[in-house]
């Protein structure tokens, strides 16, 4: 009998925002494996290293964060063929997922090498979106509006186009693209309704306006925009 390979999501960075199931896998995974950039502590492995069992395995996947894919996809082989030897071993392994495995989550390209020969299971957990609205005080939605998410490294243009286009607005990954970002935002007249959010639920986390945000930002860096009332009224 193979393993299962559980995706467990982990929430936006504090572990008190993990799920009860999540918690609950880890702390009894025999195997655990999750993505760390290349050279650097993993922060998945952060986030729920008071729930990982001594001596449980770890299956480290190095990933370079480069625009290039093809250096990241490489490590994703190597990384399924790690996580599958185990599998066909019969053990399950539990897959560390940084928010939400299926919400602009790594973990979608090991279910798309691993599904179809082995059992998965996916975990959800809370959403960067989420919890950065919650830390922000910021309602993105009701009745009837749309919601928007946008990744920063859409071009000007498009960017500009999107965001005329919608009501409410979350842009991810904002990271180096800060100053484009903000420079759309200021060109539609939009800054009022703006709100940066740096590492959102970490004690070092950044909530303010956009228009007192850092020069740099960070990766886990999101924008909340809505044109409805003043965010911060």
């Amino acid at each position: 009998m193979s393993g299962v390979l559980y995706g467990v999501g982990l929430g936006p960075g504090d572990p008190d925002l993990m799920t009860l199931k999540a918690h609950r896998l880890i702390s009894g995974a025999g195997v655990v494996a999750y993505p760390a950039l290349a050279g650097a502590p993993s922060f998945a492995r952060a986030i729920a290293a008071r729930a990982i069992a001594p001596g449980a395995r770890e299956i480290v996947m190095d990933v370079p964060m480069t625009p290039e894919r093809a250096p990241a996809q490489a490590a994703y082989d190597l990384g399924a063929a790690r996580i599958a030897e185990a599998l066909e071993a019969g053990e399950d392994v539990v897959c560390l997922c940084e928010g939400d495995p299926f919400f602009y989550g790594s973990f979608m390209y090991l279910y798309a090498r691993l599904s179809e020969r082995f059992e998965v299971e996916i975990v959800p957990g809370v959403t960067s979106v989420t919890a950065c609205a919650a830390r922000a005080g910021m309602p993105l939605c009701a009745r009837n509006e749309r919601l928007t998410v946008l990744p920063g490294p859409l071009p000007e243009a498009e960017l500009r186009a999107r965001i005329e286009g919608a009501e409410s607005v979350v842009i991810m990954k904002v990271g180096r693209h800060l100053a484009k970002i903000r420079g759309v935002i200021e060109g539609l007249g939009l800054m009022k309704r703006a709100v940066y959010v740096e590492r959102a639920s970490l004690p070092e986390e950044v909530v303010c306006p956009l228009s007192e945000a850092p020069e740099a930002a960070p990766y886990f860096s999101m924008i909340l925009l809505t044109k409805g009332a003043d965010p911060w009224l």
